[in-house]
């Protein structure tokens, strides 16, 4: 299967996804929008994957490649392919699908518990979740959740952590995929989103987490998704 990323900082890794999709003998290609690369034809992938940064929706009107890959998901979801989202992919999705991007009610920095909402206890991939489970969280914005979505998951600072849309399109506002090398890259290059909140975790909070707990929950929902292409 060829997957799609859309990348939108340099510091914004794949983590374990790349090396699960190179296990399982798939191609993997990516566009570096933020750096001008062009987005692919629809026809050139058949899973898209749409990564966070430190962009914001909001911003779209400045920023025109986010308006193109907004685009360019919609017609993709059209066409019922997969589509994965984090963070700001989540929400460039439920942008693609006519919700507005949300200020959170708190900004999440850190592995923070997340707790499933009946919707997704009955899930097709989070019903073999625990129905609180751990992830990590890097935002200040959250998506809407989108006409005909159903909404999976809340945290304590976020009431938008988890959406589904039809069965192949989901919006994670959490991360499920960095190693703790991509930790270091983002607590290198966002050094300022660590100012004291109720929801942030201090640098060394963040370094001593145990990443392979939400590895394990990332590779169950790129199994899941799989199983219905």
């Amino acid at each position: 299967m060829r997957f799609h990323a859309l990348i939108h900082a340099a510091f914004e890794k794949l983590g374990i996804i790349e090396a699960w999709i190179h296990n399982k003998q798939h191609q993997l290609t990516c566009s570096h929008t933020y750096a001008g690369d062009k987005l692919p034809a629809n026809g050139e992938f058949d899973f898209l994957i749409v990564m966070g940064g430190p962009q914001s929706p909001r911003d779209a009107e400045k920023l025109p490649y986010l308006k193109a890959e907004i685009a360019l998901i919609a017609k993709t979801i059209a066409q019922q392919k997969p589509v994965l989202g984090f963070c700001l992919g989540a929400q460039l999705i439920a942008e693609s699908l006519g919700a507005k991007t949300e200020r959170s009610p708190e900004k999440e920095i850190g592995i923070f518990p997340i707790e499933l909402t009946e919707a997704g206890r009955q899930d097709p991939i989070f019903k073999d979740f625990p129905v609180k489970f751990n992830g990590l969280h890097w935002h200040y914005d959250m998506p809407s959740i989108p006409p005909k979505a159903v909404l999976l998951a809340k945290s304590g600072g976020c009431p938008h952590q988890a959406f589904r849309y039809g069965n192949k399109v989901y919006g994670l506002q959490f991360h499920l995929e960095p190693k703790l090398s991509d930790i270091q890259e983002m607590i290198k290059n966002c050094a300022d989103d660590l100012a004291p909140s109720k929801f942030t975790q201090t640098e060394a909070e963040l370094l001593q987490q145990d990443y392979s707990v939400i590895h394990n929950y990332m590779e169950l929902i790129l199994d899941k998704l799989m199983e219905g292409v």
